[in-house]
């Protein structure tokens, strides 16, 4: 049998109005969006939920539920091309070694050479890596990115990309 606190632990998938999964919150938040009837639960998942008592209230609380108002969050942008973002997207490594000491930026294509300062030419470099580059392209130097640069998508599309890689990786 599940403690209480074990399932005041437990998360709940939030869908939007047209079913875009768009994050996770804990079940006690998922209780008053129920609750207020800002959300209701929704049964395509094959597992159940969790069923919550209180001195005057039993509700079942499922694991995905749909808001029923619209979301007017803020419009997000994408963020401004900076060593704190870019940093925090290529997870503090060096996209060349994968070294996580004596970072800095670097221009894919250099500056000199026309490469602009955008999310898809700046990445995380290490001293060391970025001195052996210099002001040369990778096929000057033969080196290679662990990853192509990009700008960072929306929290809500991440989430929703991972969400449904995850429920095809359950499927099989």
């Amino acid at each position: 049998m599940t403690s209480v606190m074990q399932v005041l632990e437990q998360s709940v998938v939030v869908f939007s109005q047209n079913y875009l999964p768009l994050c996770r919150i804990n079940i006690k938040r998922a209780i008053v969006l129920l609750v207020t009837n800002k959300a209701e639960p929704l049964d395509f998942a094959s597992e159940g939920g969790w069923r919550v008592h209180s001195p005057s209230l039993v509700i079942d609380v499922p694991k995905h539920i749909r808001l029923k108002i619209g979301s007017n969050e803020r419009t997000w942008k994408v963020p401004p091309v900076n060593r704190r973002e870019v940093l925090r997207r290529d997870h503090y490594t060096c996209q060349y070694c994968g070294s996580s000491k004596r970072l800095t930026l670097d221009h894919v294509i250099p500056r000199s050479k026309g490469g602009l300062h955008t999310w898809d030419n700046v990445v995380i470099a290490c001293e060391k890596c970025n001195s052996r580059k210099g002001d040369r392209s990778l096929s000057e130097t033969g080196m290679r990115l662990r990853k192509i640069p990009k700008a960072p998508i929306h929290p809500a599309i991440a989430f929703a990309e991972q969400f449904w890689i995850n429920v095809q990786a359950n499927l099989e």
